[in-house]
């Protein structure tokens, strides 16, 4: 018999939606492939370009801008790769990045070590706008690829792309790319309205199928060679054949977000937030002075280890994080959290929940008591201690 469980962890993942695995199981079924020119190879093809045109539509851009990938860390790090260019200047020569990026942006760069710029964050997450400003003034003379995330996989934090954008047009030879791969199916984003150069996204944190992603280009906007050779598919950029069922997945993930977007708001995770603060009155919301995704609340509480924490929660049916989810399981100290200025022994506390489609107030409730429980207890030794 199995026993039900508390999911909240959809920053990690967010389990696959029902008519997205139904999708999967009918793409699965097509035998062509897209590439064939005869019926079954068309078929195939109409169905992977109905897909790309779902995801065009959700973040503002025309379906023949999309490549897919096999998800965020392959659509960044070919975007990193020092080939991107538009309209025939010069591919960029200098990268300014920001210090809260996912690995894939700081360490999936093909950029000399001298010619990479880390813009600093403010306390509350966002994007020192001077400091990068004078990243942009400094580099004058060259071509600059930007890159800063939409949103931050640990605290939620929304940085401000117009911003962003808006600096480093004024610089003239600067293009800008955003890792947008939480914020893609939560919060909406328009490509083409924001300005930017390049959007990369993955499925699995929208209810697709894991290994599904893409690049979304801005028009005039292109890689100077492939990032994967061969047969000549998606443009010649991502060549290899396509993972169609995935990818109609994550058309159909694609199509139900446009509509609902993620199908949370802000209300589930504000009040777990204000009966977090009752529980523990010295607990810190991270980034909790900037805009934040509506389904992402990180924090910690002073003494709190989080590996103990989430050890004691998992026990209890619930699966949360102490961050990001993409360290082979490890549990160390937030790159993020350091960025912003928070202690070691406070950001050694950590946990994050997120929140998806399928959470429900029972799974907060069930979170809040398993969690003041535990909390109960470093309460207590702090108490005997005193």
């Amino acid at each position: 018999m199995s026993v039900s469980r508390a999911y909240l962890d959809h920053n990690a993942t967010s389990p696959v939606r029902p008519e997205v695995a139904a999708a999967v199981a009918r793409a699965l079924e097509l035998p062509g492939n897209p590439s064939s020119i005869h019926r079954e190879g068309r078929t195939a093809k109409a169905a992977l370009e109905a897909a790309r045109e779902h995801v065009a539509a959700l973040v503002g851009a025309g379906r023949g801008r999309v490549v897919f990938t096999s998800g965020g860390t392959e659509a960044a790090n070919a975007v990193l790769s020092g080939a991107l260019t538009k309209a025939r200047r010069p591919a960029p020569t200098r990268l300014l990045v920001g210090a809260t990026e996912h690995p894939c942006v700081l360490a999936g760069h093909r950029f000399a070590p001298e010619s990479v710029e880390v813009v600093p964050v403010l306390p509350s997450g966002l994007i020192d706008l001077t400091a990068l400003e004078r990243g942009l003034e400094r580099a004058r003379d060259e071509a600059v690829l930007v890159s800063i995330h939409a949103a931050n996989n640990e605290t939620g934090v929304i940085q401000p792309l117009a911003e962003i954008v808006a600096l480093a047009k004024a610089h003239g030879r600067a293009l800008v790319h955003s890792d947008a791969v939480q914020a893609v199916g939560k919060i909406p984003l328009d490509c083409a309205g924001l300005g930017l150069d390049a959007l990369t996204l993955s499925g699995h944190k929208f209810a697709a199928p894991k290994g599904t992603g893409a690049i979304v280009l801005a028009e005039g906007v292109t890689l100077e060679q492939a990032f994967l050779r061969g047969g000549g598919q998606e443009s010649r950029l991502r060549c290899g054949t396509e993972n169609l069922p995935g990818l109609v997945g994550l058309g159909e993930a694609a199509r139900i977000a446009q509509a609902g977007l993620s199908g949370v708001d802000a209300g589930l995770r504000d009040s777990m937030e204000s009966a977090l603060l009752r529980i523990a009155p010295d607990a810190v919301i991270f980034g909790s002075g900037a805009p934040r995704l509506p389904n992402t609340l990180c924090f910690s509480v002073p003494g709190l280890d989080a590996a103990t924490a989430l050890m004691a929660l998992d026990l209890a049916g619930i699966a949360i994080s102490s961050g990001s989810a993409c360290s082979s399981g490890k549990v160390g100290r937030s790159t993020v959290l350091a960025a912003m200025g928070v202690s070691p022994a406070l950001a050694a506390g950590a946990l994050r929940v997120s929140f998806g489609w399928n959470s429900t107030e029972s799974d907060r409730s069930r979170f809040l008591t398993a969690f003041e429980r535990h909390v109960g207890t470093l309460y207590q030794r702090r108490g005997q201690a005193a």
